[in-house]
């Protein structure tokens, strides 16, 4: 079977993956709720208004780093015979310590001020929301590598 990396290398799973990515962001940004909600919309709008597309490119540019730090988990759901999603979720807090090494340093490198001072709100919710977004995540490494 092929590594994520892989996959992605392949032009048309790429697009399909990243439409698919921002369909996740967008409902999981979409389901939240209270303060802390209405901060990750506010930011995720902020986002978004930098420039049209934005959500997408990023994913794009994200998607190599993401799989190689998703891969050692999506191979940990096959030796242990079991579906991403309960394994994914069995190891959230990993996954999400593991995508935020990406974020982390990307923003810190970013001139973009806008987004800097968006993720920069939102880091110390981070772990919490990614860990939230477990479901989907690994429904969509499911889907497109299976």
């Amino acid at each position: 079977m092929a590594s994520l990396i892989e996959i992605a290398k392949d032009p048309e799973k790429r697009r399909a993956i990243v439409e698919d990515a921002a369909k996740l962001l967008d409902a999981e940004v979409g389901d939240k709720r209270g303060f802390s909600g209405k901060a990750v919309k506010l930011a995720f709008r902020a986002v978004k208004g930098v420039s049209p597309g934005m959500i997408p490119m990023s994913i794009d540019a994200l998607l190599d780093d993401f799989c190689a730090q998703i891969q050692p988990f999506w191979e940990g759901a096959q030796a242990a015979g079991q579906g991403a999603r309960p394994y994914f979720q069995s190891h959230s807090d990993a996954v999400a310590q593991a995508l935020l090494q990406i974020t982390d340093a990307r923003a810190q490198r970013s001139s973009q001020r806008v987004l800097k001072s968006a993720y920069s709100k939102l880091r110390n919710q981070a772990v919490k929301h990614i860990t939230e977004s477990m479901p989907r995540l690994a429904d969509l490494v499911e889907r497109h590598a299976s």
